[in-house]
């Protein structure tokens, strides 16, 4: 199942293929884009170092003090990064056979987005503080790490959502009508002189106090309103896991499902995870006992 996600997901990004079979564009798109030979491997991980780098030297940039102290060597390093992305954006399109469909997907508009407020910044001011967003390239490391496997479970997670979304979308509703209820019933009790000076104020609190954060900055003074919070914050205990435990009853089913599909054809053994490769009963192996038949069957 897995395997069948990570080639659908390769036919997607079919554009990413090479200019030319041969050539310095066909050795680059397997630097710049591959993961399997030693100097894409390399590559990915220096431009890891560089990201959280840049990044730590943003957050760095960003403290009065060490900004008086070092600002002048944070700037250069931080232009010195922004070089080394431009560098990078433009060797990734300089190989593909359509750049313009790069540099409009999502990995192309965070690698630009990752040289924009530094050129930005020679314009307008403040905008260097946004070269934080080239943290978002961190997910570049899901290459790196050749975390593909994992996509079949990322995909039943997500779909566990999609199924369960109408139960949490009736969750949700139920939610807002008791916290319009609740905040316009603490307006009229508690009313302006105690915090509660509007209704969409008095939702905020009823919102807060029914997730049970309680930030404080409203508080009921009367003794009703009071009362009336209490029951709140025990409603809240009461419902905040069902969303959870929703989405948990749904991912178990998916799981039990793609466990029942996965059976050993050699003794007919079921319950093997998606990517078993040995049956867990007679110890054959799973990928060339699927061509057997079941003993009985």
């Amino acid at each position: 199942m897995a395997s069948v996600l990570i080639t659908q997901r390769r036919e997607r990004d079919s554009h990413l293929a090479p200019v030319a079979r041969e050539g310095w564009r066909r050795r680059g798109f397997g630097i710049v884009f591959g993961t399997d030979t030693r100097a894409g491997r390399v590559f990915d991980i220096v431009l890891m170092v560089a990201i959280v780098a840049s990044v730590l030297v943003t957050m760095l940039d960003s403290v009065s003090t060490l900004h008086e102290r070092y600002g002048g060597l944070l700037r250069t390093l931080e232009w010195l990064f922004t070089g080394m992305f431009a560098i990078e954006y433009a060797l990734r399109l300089a190989v593909l056979a359509r750049p313009l469909r790069y540099a409009r997907s999502f990995y192309g508009l965070i690698d630009l987005l990752a040289i924009l407020p530094s050129l930005a910044s020679l314009v307008l001011t403040g905008t260097e503080q946004l070269i934080g967003i080239r943290a978002l390239r961190i997910l570049r490391v899901f290459r790196v790490l050749k975390l593909a496997r994992y996509v079949g479970a990322a995909d039943q997670m997500r779909a566990a959502l999609v199924r369960s979304r109408r139960k949490i979308f009736v969750f949700i509703a139920t939610m807002l009508i008791m916290i319009s209820v609740f905040g316009a019933v603490m307006y009229v009790v508690e009313g302006p002189a105690h915090g509660f000076t509007s209704i969409p104020r008095s939702m905020y609190w009823a919102a807060v106090t029914m997730a049970t954060v309680g930030f404080g900055d409203i508080a009921p003074s009367t003794p009703l309103g009071q009362f009336i919070t209490t029951i709140m914050i025990l409603i809240g205990y009461g419902i905040i896991a069902v969303p959870t435990g929703i989405y948990a009853a749904e991912l178990t089913q998916s799981l039990n499902r793609d466990r029942m599909q996965r059976r050993c054809n050699a003794c007919g053994w079921h319950g093997h995870e998606a990517d078993a490769r040995y049956c867990h009963h007679c110890g054959a192996s799973m990928a060339t006992a699927a061509d057997k038949p079941v003993a009985g069957a």
